[in-house]
């Protein structure tokens, strides 16, 4: 099969893989329908990757059929549409059971395209562990392109403004406008924001933002702003969807006294320098970490369906998978109004 595969920094190219084959009776083989590039794989792409290894193939957002089940799967069979969960886990635990699938006690947690260990998604062809906990059917009502984001970049940006205790009437803040974060975005409203202030550097993603309802602010600014606006009484929530050590420090920031702060952007900082007196004096409560893809589902599939939310509208490139190196290249470079780009075989 060809597949995207990881040889260097900034170095992804569309080469010939091995087929996937099934290595437990419960993995199962999708063929994939489409994938979807994720702000984290570029972590990878730049070369801050999270394994030594070369040659792997990458990506964690996919959809696609069922091509071939081992004699322990029980939910799927051969011709079914499926949606994978880009949080990998064992299904019988009881933290996966809970929905905390990062804290799998099997061993079994992971994410697809990080290393050899579970190759990726960006291929023609994927193995999926635990297929029955691991792939869902894509419900009635659900778009291709709408089971996509439900892989990944929705359910991350729900739990990021979950975890920022957003009720009616808060005012929210959101930093960071690539596709998760216009997300969340459109999760504060459901959540029962009276105000979003959409924070980014990049005017045409503030314009986004704007369309959905939100108060766009320019990132070199947004303290000066946002102090002026609460009159110096700073925001109830902030979702922080970069990663970036600065950005965090924002969000941080722009919080209120007994705030609420939720960082989900990819920080590999070793010695971030949080701000704790700060946060102190605030009496802040941060959240940080990783979401469990198959708990929110639930919640998110009848927002979709109701048109509540509407992540499709973020996807602004199709591309083949073999054009995969200029996807990479246009997605980083934040080019040609670049957001979510995808891929199809």
């Amino acid at each position: 099969m060809k597949a995207l595969l990881y040889q260097g920094p900034r170095d992804i190219r569309y080469e010939s893989f091995d087929d996937p084959r099934l290595a437990a009776d419960t993995d199962a083989i999708i063929k994939m329908d489409k994938c979807g590039i994720c702000g984290s794989d570029l972590h990878i792409y730049h070369g801050e990757g999270f394994s030594p290894d070369m040659g792997f193939c990458v990506g964690h957002e996919a959809v696609g059929e069922v091509a071939e089940v081992g004699r322990g799967v029980r939910r799927l069979k051969v011709g079914d549409k499926v949606m994978l969960s880009a949080a990998v886990g064992c299904g019988n635990c009881v933290n996966c059971l809970a929905g905390n699938i990062n804290q799998c006690t099997s061993g079994g947690a992971g994410c697809y395209g990080l290393s050899h260990r579970l190759e990726g998604c960006q291929a023609e062809g994927i193995r999926v562990p635990m297929a029955d906990f691991n792939a869902h059917h894509i419900p009635e009502g659900i778009s291709t392109d709408q089971a996509l984001m439900l892989t990944d970049n929705l359910p991350t940006a729900w739990f990021g403004c979950v975890n920022a205790n957003i009720r009616p009437g808060s005012k929210v803040g959101v930093v960071g406008l690539g596709p998760i974060g216009l997300m969340a975005v459109q999760s504060c409203f459901v959540l029962g924001a009276s105000e979003v202030y959409a924070i980014d550097l990049v005017p045409e993603r503030r314009a986004i933002a704007a369309s959905l309802g939100a108060i766009p602010v320019d990132g070199a600014n947004a303290l000066e702003v946002i102090a002026a606006a609460t009159k110096n009484q700073g925001l109830d929530s902030v979702v922080e969807a970069v990663g970036a050590d600065a950005t965090i420090k924002m969000a941080i920031m722009l919080a209120g006294k007994r705030g609420h702060v939720s960082a989900i952007g990819v920080n590999q900082t070793r010695d971030f320098a949080f701000p704790m007196g700060l946060a102190f004096m605030k009496g802040l409560t941060f959240h940080i970490g990783t979401c469990s893809v198959q708990s929110h589902w639930p919640d998110l599939v009848p927002l979709i369906q109701s048109g509540r939310l509407t992540p499709e509208k973020f996807i602004t490139h199709e591309m083949s998978l073999s054009e995969g190196a200029e996807a990479y290249r246009l997605f980083d470079a934040r080019q040609q109004g670049a957001l979510k780009s995808v891929m199809v075989p």
